[in-house]
């Protein structure tokens, strides 16, 4: 009886293993991926150094382009704006007084009543007044830049990740303050093994799945994708992806891109991507 009954079992065994060969042997019109949302991140920093009066947002805080994030105690950049400005006006006046001489000396040159040498000189002066004006007007500008640099806006429409510092900290120049995640672009970084790299091309559209189940309809949320980047180079499966080949199998990094998503995609989460053939 015990025989039997183990020679069912093996039979069954065998049987149930050429099935699962035939059918893995059998074409399929969908290839399904397992990869993560990958989203832009934007470190943002100051361009001049100093002390920082106020931050405006926190972690996980939306913010759109153009908001101010943040902004340095300005009292020094203002003074030396101001001063830049009065040296603009200084400038200006000594230019005027330079062509105001040469206006009222020139008749004289031409009628040589006045020597050739102070003509000349009157047109150095003007000439030299008028360079110095420029270098102020340089300077201006260089100093209502450094001004405006005390306050950093956020570059794109996004989620801020991470909040380095906090007010009455000292900073330097391109020292990061803010991490943002950007809203777009948002792909799916997955890997295709390469027996299915000649069945996808740019804009194929795929299906994007998530773990989480949706309250409102009992399912898992869907999202509609395309892929948007095929790598060239073949590399090893990385540890933490899943596929049904051996791990030392090659395969590509592909991009599938996510033109219409929402809040619910998060960057780093796990995805089910299946592209339909």
């Amino acid at each position: 009886m015990k025989k039997t009954v183990f020679l069912l079992l093996t039979v069954c065994g065998v049987g149930y293993a050429l099935w699962l060969q035939h059918v893995s042997e059998q074409p399929t019109d969908k290839i399904k991926l397992f990869g993560n949302v990958d989203i832009r991140q934007v470190d943002i920093s100051f361009q001049v150094g100093g002390v920082i009066e106020n931050m405006l947002f926190e972690e996980g805080e939306t913010v759109k382009k153009g908001d101010l994030l943040a902004e340095l105690d300005a009292k020094d950049y203002q003074d030396n704006y101001q001063k830049a400005i009065a040296e603009v006006k200084r400038q200006k006046a000594i230019r005027d007084e330079a062509q105001s001489v040469l206006d009222t000396n020139l008749p004289l040159c031409r009628q040589s009543i006045t020597s050739k040498r102070s003509c000349t000189s009157y047109s150095n002066a003007l000439a030299e007044a008028e360079g110095a004006l420029e270098s102020a007007l340089v300077s201006q500008r260089y100093q209502k830049n450094q001004l405006e640099y005390t306050k950093i806006y956020a570059p794109d429409d996004g989620i801020v990740t991470s909040r380095v510092q906090e007010p009455g900290a000292t900073v330097k120049s391109g020292q990061i303050v803010y991490t943002i995640a950007k809203n777009r672009p948002l792909w799916i970084r997955t890997y295709i093994p390469e027996t299915q790299l000649g069945n996808v091309n740019y804009n194929t559209k795929a299906r994007v799945l998530t773990d989480s189940i949706n309250p409102q309809t009992g399912k898992r949320r869907e999202y509609d994708g395309r892929v948007g980047y095929i790598s060239p180079v073949a590399e090893f499966t990385p540890k933490t992806v899943e596929t049904q080949d051996l791990r030392t199998d090659l395969v590509y990094r592909i991009h599938v891109y996510v033109d219409e998503a929402d809040e619910f995609l998060r960057q780093g989460m796990p995805t089910t991507v299946e592209i339909d053939l």
